[in-house]
């Protein structure tokens, strides 16, 4: 029974890295999505820099546009200022020179604005694009070290399968299928008892069991059925004898000589 619960302990510790390799294969993929994603957003937060960078040329444009067209009607009203011939007529031709003038105003304030706007956004276009060139470098890395990675898991994966394989023939049927039906439950499908207790679930086994594991017997737990051995390695080392104490001799007393005894 003995060999049977060293293959049962080799076999759960290759199981369990197996299952953690597994596990870190799985994760690779998301390490390069989440680059992947991360480069995704700085493009897009590049593109809308340089659209609003865009818009702002544009309406810069359309607003010097706009502004010439208010100084020529300024400058035709003024000239036919010089012509108008009742006070009414001045009256009227001067609101509209006040009305183009404050249009005319107000544009250029605009256009000053959106200036300031599109200096702003150049820099932050600037820090987009650098970002943007940054995590382009990061995906690169990522995605060279992801393949390394999976290569070097793979090849541990592989060392380990054939050592699974190998292994569970050694195991008596009946046992091995108790083992792989506690494993896919519980995680893990044989446990080491220590100090009378169940290092799977923490709970103490009765002193029957704890005499029989001791005697190299494979048991179950009473509480979360895990297959149960004792290792021999793990018992305290014996106490070295003690010296016996023996009691000191009580030193002598000489007798006293009187004079003239």
């Amino acid at each position: 029974m003995q060999a049977q619960i060293e293959n049962l302990v080799k076999l759960q510790s290759v199981d369990l890295e197996r299952n953690r390799l597994t596990l870190a294969l799985r994760a690779l993929p998301s390490e390069i999505a989440q680059a992947t994603a991360a480069l995704t957003a700085a493009e897009k937060l590049s593109a809308d820099t340089s659209d609003s960078l865009t818009r702002e040329e544009s309406l810069r444009t359309r607003l010097e546009r706009d502004i010439a067209a208010h100084c020529q009607k300024i400058a035709r009203f003024r000239t036919q200022l010089d012509s108008v011939k009742t006070p009414e007529q001045a009256a009227a031709i001067e609101h509209e020179i006040a009305f183009e003038t404050a249009e005319a105003e107000r544009m250029e304030n605009e256009e000053f604005a959106s200036l300031e706007r599109s200096e702003a956004q150049e820099a932050a276009l600037a820090a987009a694009r650098a970002n943007v060139e940054l995590l382009a470098g990061a995906l690169d890395k990522t995605r060279t070290r992801v393949e390394t990675n999976v290569k070097e898991l793979n090849g541990q994966l592989a060392a380990l399968n054939l050592e699974h394989e190998a292994l569970r023939p050694l195991i008596e049927a009946d046992i091995l299928s108790r083992y792989d039906r506690l494993s896919g439950s519980r995680g893990t499908g044989i446990a080491r008892v220590e100090n009378q207790q169940c290092t799977g679930c923490r709970m103490g086994v009765r002193p029957q069991v704890w005499n029989q594991l001791r005697e190299g017997e494979l048991l179950s737990c009473d509480s979360c059925g895990r297959l149960l051995y004792w290792d021999p390695a793990m018992a305290p080392a014996p106490k070295a004898p003690q010296p016996e104490h023996t009691p000191a001799a009580r030193p002598r007393i000489p007798k006293s000589h009187t004079a003239g005894a």
